[in-house]
């Protein structure tokens, strides 16, 4: 018994092309070989089958689209907020050991930001948050993105509250990520509009909680 290769067939198609395959008395197809006639829509013409002996139409063997652009978008969008959520729910449990009111503080961001999980859906349910202005942020500019009040160096982990300032501002950096990569998930402009600004009310908020941990009544965004 003879058996016929992919690597026999390449051979043959390089030298000259062919829609028909005659398989000869003695021979047989590896599967390689049998998938490379397929994949090529190539007719095959047994004759060893004693029965028949007539051609096998080689349909090439249907493989599921990939989902549309969209639908990946939408996936990948509840992917990120997912694993937000699981940030939001650990900084909190870390910070109830350090101090109630700020864990209760995150946990209540946290269901803000739960509301972003229908937002593939073409809505975002989300209220605005109260605005606790201070010389840095107010009513007025709550809303928008206005980066970090001070950056977090390394002096700040040893501060009393340096534990705490560091996980907030590794949720805020996260955050902040998601806000920027808005327009490749949601192509809707009022859509995306609406939720960079819920967005920005937690990021900002966050900031704000940063900079009480810091310590001090001074707005160190105009420091």
């Amino acid at each position: 018994m003879k058996f016929i290769t992919e690597e026999d067939l390449r051979d043959l198609y390089k030298r000259q092309p062919f829609t028909n395959y005659d398989l000869q008395p003695g021979e047989r197809l590896t599967p390689g070989a049998r998938q490379f006639l397929v994949d090529r829509g190539i007719d095959m013409y047994d004759r060893n089958d004693p029965f028949t002996g007539k051609k096998e139409s080689a349909v090439k063997t249907e493989e599921p689209d990939p989902a549309p652009l969209g639908e990946r978008k939408k996936k990948k969008f509840c992917s990120r907020v997912k694993s937000l959520q699981a940030l939001f729910l650990l900084t909190a449990e870390e910070l109830l050991q350090r101090d109630v009111c700020m864990a209760q503080q995150v946990t209540e961001l946290y269901r803000q930001f739960s509301h972003f999980g229908k937002v593939p859906e073409g809505t975002c349910s989300a209220g605005n948050l109260t605005c606790n202005a201070c010389s840095g942020i107010n009513s007025d500019n709550f809303a928008e993105n206005l980066g970090d009040c001070f950056e977090i160096t390394e002096f700040h982990m040893q501060m009393e509250k340096g534990r705490e300032m560091l996980l907030l501002a590794r949720l805020r950096s996260e955050l902040e990520e998601l806000e920027l990569d808005l327009e490749d998930f949601l192509e809707d402009e009022g859509l995306r509009g609406q939720v960079a600004g819920a967005l920005n009310q937690i990021i900002n908020t966050l900031s704000q909680m940063i900079c009480g941990a810091l310590g001090g009544k001074e707005c160190q965004r105009n420091m």
